[in-house]
């Protein structure tokens, strides 16, 4: 693992890293401040309902993904990536200067409109760094730079949620958060001046401005290379299944373990550092080779730990006659919260040994000519399925009628048949996929 991280010793990685996790740091903050502004303040006073609201800003942050993942694949395709980073890091400026007004003078309309920018902005950066890391890495340094990205992102998203609580408590609250928001991407843009030069990978490239048509041909040329299809099946069927579980998790804290919020950071953490730790372990269990070896032990704990915490959850005593709610210390002498502890650890250790290897044969095996639209594809599928997740969390508990463990229960269940499926498909065709290299034409920055 250490040679992992001696990849930080390199610029060409380096300065990418710190720009995504900066990123994603500030998407993280300034999204939540927003759902705890809705939620406490905002909601009394516009007279709308706190859930309204919150599933209002979930929309305008993800509609982005389906109307432009496919515009920033074309985009990020023609043009030098290191350019265009600093770019949109520059309009992240921007959007942060609208959001500060908006939550200084309590302008939620305002607010709105940045948080739509916002996914826009992200929407155009995903296809960049995804496309960038291939590129910019050697094959056998591939796994372990997505391991470390990966990290950094569920360091990030927890990080940015945890300040965006902390500033929220403080006096002057708004003030404070749109200072930090402000810093944040000042020193992300600072980070992309760091980026070194990386060759445009179609520069004659033709770009269609007419998201719906592009959307449309991104996403039939993807299904044109079946083995990148299932990769990317695979990769939001990821994103579907930890959106259904990490969205309950402050219900399943407060109404199952009568946890405060301190409960719902804690279980939060717990599932990032489990996922950061497989991550990690993914270089070094594959050898620094792009391979699927690790696939079917990911698939096999998210199911495992998934239906192991539906019995653990069911399994609890908990005396919640008390008006109080608990805090992690009171969690800790319960019989049997351990295992509930446990659980979510291991599905996102289990999440990490699942997701990183798709990512690398995602980067891996894409056309270089056409990487980066592969990622925008990639997003699009994401985005389909993360709403799909909310859906299918709806008519779980509410058409159905079933409690928080049983959906954990059937979202295991389902992880077993999608994910033999997966790995039947995959198998079968990784035959006929070659992996693309940029050995012969790296321009190394180190």
């Amino acid at each position: 693992m250490a040679n992992q991280f001696q990849l930080f010793k390199r610029r060409r990685f380096s300065a990418m890293f710190f720009t995504q996790f900066l990123g994603a740091f500030n998407d993280n903050i300034f999204k939540q401040a927003l759902i705890l502004v809705l939620t406490y303040t905002a909601a009394s006073q516009l007279g709308v309902e706190v859930s309204i609201l919150n599933n209002l800003a979930a929309m305008l942050f993800i509609l982005p993904y389906f109307l432009f993942s496919a515009l920033a694949g074309q985009i990020a395709d023609k043009f030098e990536k290191s350019k265009l980073t600093r770019l949109i890091k520059l309009l992240e400026i921007c959007i942060m200067i609208i959001a500060a007004v908006g939550f200084v003078f309590e302008w939620y309309a305002l607010l709105f409109v940045a948080l739509f920018l916002m996914g826009t902005q992200s929407t155009f950066f995903g296809p960049i760094k995804y496309a960038y890391l291939p590129q910019a890495m050697r094959e056998d340094e591939l796994v372990g730079a997505n391991g470390l990205f990966q990290m950094g992102t569920s360091l990030a998203i927890l990080l940015g949620m945890i300040i965006a609580g902390v500033l929220t408590q403080i006096t002057q609250p708004l003030f404070w958060i749109s200072v930090t928001v402000l810093f944040v991407a000042a020193i992300g843009y600072f980070a992309a001046r760091f980026i070194p030069t990386m060759p445009a990978m179609q520069p004659e490239l033709k770009i269609n401005w007419n998201i719906f048509t592009t959307s449309m041909a991104t996403v039939r040329y993807l299904y044109s290379l079946p083995f990148l299809f299932f990769v990317i099946l695979g990769n939001s069927w990821f994103w579907f299944y930890g959106a259904t579980f990490l969205t309950q998790t402050p219900e399943f804290s407060k109404v199952i373990l009568h946890g405060d919020e301190s409960v719902v950071i804690f279980l939060l953490t717990l599932f990032s550092v489990g996922v950061s730790i497989g991550s990690l372990l993914c270089k070094s269990l594959t050898k620094n080779q792009v391979s699927l070896r690790l696939l079917p032990f990911g698939i096999a704990g998210l199911s495992i730990f998934a239906i192991d915490l539906y019995f653990s959850l069911s399994g609890l005593n908990i005396n919640a006659s008390s008006a109080e709610l608990f805090g992690i210390s009171d969690l800790w002498g319960l019989s049997g919260s351990w295992r509930v502890f446990a659980d979510l650890f291991f599905l996102g250790f289990s999440g990490g040994l699942y997701i990183v290897p798709l990512y690398a044969s995602m980067q891996a095996y894409a056309p270089k000519s056409h990487r980066a639209r592969i990622v925008g594809a990639n997003n699009i599928f994401n985005a389909i399925f993360m709403v799909g997740s909310a859906i299918f969390s709806i008519a779980v508990l509410n058409a159905l009628g079933l409690t928080l463990p049983q959906l954990f229960l059937v979202t295991g269940i389902l992880n077993v048949i999608f994910g033999l499926f997966l790995y039947i498909k995959l198998n079968k065709h990784i035959k006929h996929a070659v992996i693309q290299t940029h050995d012969d034409e790296r321009n190394r920055h180190d």
